[in-house]
């Protein structure tokens, strides 16, 4: 059975006619016609049709869940950088109470990677919050990068194929709206796994039946570590 893949459409393009299917993100209707309004990968789900864009800067919204490098410091807060085309700051008034101005440097240095939340978007910039439960510093495991516009197929349907990740890895995942992702695992190999499937993930985004593929593959790695692990131990018994 070959893959399916979905249509590419550029702006401009009619891409479904009648009153029967409704306009999504990223088109818009003229009349009977629904039209692209960007570049990129015609998606159906029931009535509803949607672009997804296949390249593009991450635009912070309120609510977005990102990793930000610390940029400098000031005297009531950290400079973030959140890959974004907006100056972003995570005022020290944004985190717990334990907090305090004497030496922020003391709770997060430059170049340390914090995992915060966009509490509001302005003309000038973006502030940041770690107040909700989950947020702060990451440390240890490592850091990648993917297209922020595929972060939704990494995630999956309310969390299920990040879950299936997590799960068949054994890692802790955390996935900003921006692009980057925090890998920890028990060892090395565990987080290599865990970004070689992610990096899957986002190679194949345009293909129908993702999470079976991805299910697939996972099965595969697992089995491969598995023969290699038993080759390790059957060479220590020697």
């Amino acid at each position: 059975m070959t893959e399916k893949e979905r249509e590419i459409v550029i702006p401009g393009e009619i891409i479904k006619e009648g009153d029967d299917y409704l306009p999504g993100e990223g088109t818009r209707r003229e009349g009977k016609n629904i039209i692209a309004s960007r570049f990129g990968l015609k998606d159906e789900q029931n009535r509803l049709v949607r672009i997804i864009p296949l390249s593009g800067v991450y635009i912070p919204r309120r609510g977005n869940l990102v990793i930000g490098t610390v940029a400098d410091i000031s005297f009531n807060g950290w400079m973030m950088d959140i890959n974004a085309p907006y100056s972003s700051f995570l005022p020290v008034t944004e985190c717990p109470r334990f907090f305090k101005k004497d030496d922020l440097a003391e709770y997060f240095g430059i170049g340390d990677l914090i995992a915060c939340k966009v509490d509001s978007v302005k003309r000038k910039g973006v502030d940041l919050t770690i107040m909700p439960r989950g947020l702060g510093k990451l440390e240890d495991g490592m850091i990648i990068q993917v297209n922020s516009n595929k972060v939704p197929r990494v995630i999956g349907k309310e969390g299920s194929m990040i879950s299936m990740i997590k799960e068949a890895t054994g890692c802790e995942i955390t996935i900003g709206q921006n692009g980057l992702v925090w890998i920890k695992g028990n060892s090395v190999d565990d987080e290599l796994f865990a970004k070689e499937t992610i990096m899957f993930v986002t190679e194949k985004s345009f293909v129908d039946g993702l999470t079976e593929k991805t299910e697939k593959f996972l099965e595969e790695g697992m089995k491969k570590r598995g023969k290699i692990e038993s080759a390790r131990n059957e060479e220590g018994e020697i």
